[in-house]
């Protein structure tokens, strides 16, 4: 019964998902508030930044939660558009989807 469960949730993709939110449920169990984080840099900013956009794209959700958790990203992402500026990146129609 129990073998059963398991492929059932692993075919379902929902065992993969469990995994990743007891992972980040421990992480923020065990993340240390009164250690105050080191002050991040524009660069790690906005380098943090992108790499939540895409996990958040991806539907990578616990993962962005741990990535913000962790490195005290601010928790409303920055505006899309104030990171193209800030990157001088110009966006097309195509682009704007992803």
């Amino acid at each position: 019964m129990v073998v059963v469960l398991k492929d059932t949730l692993e075919k379902r993709g929902a065992l993969a998902q469990i995994k990743a939110r007891i992972r980040a449920e421990v992480f923020n169990a065990l993340d240390d508030q009164s250690e105050p984080r080191p002050t991040l840099s524009r660069e790690n900013l906005l380098i943090n930044e992108l790499i939540r956009e895409y996990l958040e794209y991806n539907k990578y959700k616990y993962s962005a939660s741990v990535l913000t958790a962790e490195s005290g990203q601010p928790e409303v992402p920055l505006d899309r558009q104030f990171l193209a500026k800030e990157l001088n990146i110009v966006e097309d129609a195509s682009g704007k989807s992803v």
